[in-house]
């Protein structure tokens, strides 16, 4: 319905003319019949016939005003002092050219006009150019309105668009360097693992190039990316990186930001693991509490959180604003040290999907 009225909208609006106007003139008619019947003759009957139609044509001539001053683009004070003054004109205007044209053409018609009959038909005709004019500038301000906040719309969903396409580029892999040199150390000590090496490093780069048409994938495929990943870095640190990933069956399915994971897992590996003599663990769950995806990462290592605020080398930011581009508020993450030297961080990933989901479609 809104569309048919959007594609005929001068149609509408020449329709609205005569049906407003021609029900000015009935209901003035109607009341002259019934408080008055003695003296309103057939020439006050046709006066407002007249005023049907010059009210037709004087607000057109008028709107055309409003359109080629471009009224709507003042301040609302300045458009209500223009109206205050077009009004008294444009009731005086409307109440001269009928009984005008009565005189002229309908000279037999006797046409009852005495003064207070004429005051009173001119605030009439002011008070009807006012109600014309604010529907007529308040159906303008709607549409102007409702235009802009979907130009805002689209640019906002342009702007995310671009966001996230660029989030996802800073997060694709750059360890593959390391590990083609690693899968290179390993084909004369251990051929069958430098084969099964570059399966996972092709996997990545798979992975890697999928994601770029797509704003989430499921959940057991950024963890087979990750475990694929942890695998590589473990000829990288051997002995010193352990790896654990325990995920319920039930939230494999679940539609996930792709590389987030992944970006966790690796901040966790350089700003934790690396910088242990010893190594250490990462360790990933995930399941579902109270209908949302929970996700835990579990990483060695001590977490600064001066330098996290100072330093966008540890991805946090980027992990917070994909969140806050798909889910709004209804996602969390959070990043926090716990005992024994580890460092957690916690996603939470609503049930019910995306938030805008024209940013799927793009």
């Amino acid at each position: 319905m809104l569309r048919l009225l959007k594609d005929n909208k001068e149609q509408v609006y020449w329709l609205c003319q005569f049906s407003g106007w021609g029900i000015y003139a009935l209901f003035n008619i109607l009341l002259g019949y019934s408080y008055a019947s003695e003296k309103f003759t057939r020439g006050n009957v046709m006066f407002f016939i007249l005023v049907w139609f010059c009210g037709i044509v004087v607000t057109h001539i008028f709107r055309a005003l409003i359109k080629s001053q471009k009224w709507t683009d003042f301040e609302p004070a300045k458009i209500i002092y223009r109206v205050l003054a077009f009004a008294p004109v444009l009731g005086l205007i409307l109440y001269i050219l009928p009984h005008t044209l009565i005189s002229v053409t309908f000279a037999e018609l006797k046409l009852e006009a005495d003064f207070i009959r004429i005051i009173v038909y001119v605030f009439n005709l002011i008070a009807a150019v006012l109600l014309w004019s604010f529907i007529y500038l308040a159906v303008i301000f709607s549409e102007n309105y409702q235009r802009s906040e979907i130009e805002r719309f689209i640019w906002e969903a342009a702007v995310k668009d671009f966001e996230l396409k660029t989030l996802k580029s800073q997060l694709n892999p750059h360890f593959m360097f390391n590990a083609m040199n690693g899968i290179r150390a390993l084909i004369e000590i251990d051929p069958p693992r430098a084969k099964s090496a570059i399966t996972e490093l092709s996997n990545i780069m798979r992975y890697s190039l999928k994601i770029e048409r797509s704003e989430t994938v499921m959940l057991e495929e950024e963890i087979k990316t990750v475990a694929d990943y942890l695998s590589l870095e473990q000829i990288r640190y051997e002995e010193r990186l352990k790896f654990e990933i325990k995920i319920n069956p039930s939230v494999n399915k679940f539609e996930i930001p792709p590389m987030m994971i992944q970006t966790l897992v690796e901040n966790g590996i350089k700003h934790g693991i690396s910088k242990l003599p010893a190594g250490g663990l990462i360790k990933i769950e995930a399941f579902s509490e109270n209908s949302n995806l929970k996700i835990i990462i579990l990483n060695s290592g001590f977490l600064d959180e001066k330098k996290m605020h100072e330093s966008t080398g540890f991805g946090l930011a980027n992990t917070k604003h994909r969140l806050s581009l798909l889910y709004g508020e209804k996602a969390s993450f959070k990043i926090r040290n716990i005992a024994e030297n580890f460092v957690e961080s916690e996603i939470i990933i609503p049930s019910g999907g995306i938030r805008n989901e024209n940013l799927i479609s793009r």
